[in-house]
């Protein structure tokens, strides 16, 4: 059985390659990258800052049929890479599934985060994962290709409250598409005031 390291998403920014989610080992300085789409970061996003909306999406909607069938979903791991593909799994519990012996499926790790966070349950890295594909965190900072909002003036560094106000950035631009895209307008004037609020405390856009 492989050794497995519980993470925490540190971030999720652009690069050359595209969007990455770094996931980090807790106290340690290396992120093992996992690329994704634009939608799946926004899972992932939506996940992050907690952000219900009026209607359900697809995970919200995935989680309440698990619900309802009596499962809950206790760890998800990013457990194997292959091929320069990460292979993940979601560990559930409930009826005939024991916490010790759960129900195992697999699943690509973006819907796995994306999950795990709206369940506030463990997510796990192998070990094997990180010697393979982790790289020391600095890496990332002021990198080549970085995201636009991360701008080095802004103070992009090892700041954590910094990186908790993107990810609460990113969210924002999320739900004003939603809003927008459901003709509510008055709930997207209130998430533009947000945004500029809170563009204005990070110096994103300051003369």
């Amino acid at each position: 059985m492989r050794k497995m390291r519980e993470v925490e998403i540190w971030t999720i920014m652009k690069t050359d390659q595209g969007n990455a989610v770094l996931l980090r080992p807790l106290g340690s300085d290396i992120s093992v990258p996992i690329f994704i789409g634009p939608l799946e970061s926004q899972a992932i996003l939506i996940g992050l800052g907690g952000l219900v909306f009026p209607r359900p999406l697809t995970h919200d909607l995935l989680l309440d049929i698990i619900h309802r069938v009596g499962l809950e979903l206790i760890r998800a791991e990013v457990h194997d890479i292959k091929e320069n593909t990460f292979l993940a799994r979601l560990f559930f519990a409930g009826n005939q599934y024991p916490p010790d012996k759960p129900l195992i499926l697999d699943s690509r790790p973006s819907d796995a985060l994306a999950l795990a966070l709206r369940c506030k349950c463990p997510m796990f890295v192998s070990e094997r994962v990180v010697i393979k594909a982790g790289v020391p965190t600095d890496i990332f900072i002021n990198a080549p290709g970085e995201d636009p909002a991360f701008p080095p003036e802004a103070g992009f560094d090892k700041k954590p409250e910094f990186f908790e106000k993107n990810r609460r950035r990113l969210a924002l631009q999320t739900e004003l598409e939603d809003a927008v895209a459901n003709e509510e307008y008055e709930r997207a004037a209130k998430i533009r005031d947000a945004l500029i609020l809170l563009d204005r405390d990070t110096g994103i856009g300051d003369p």
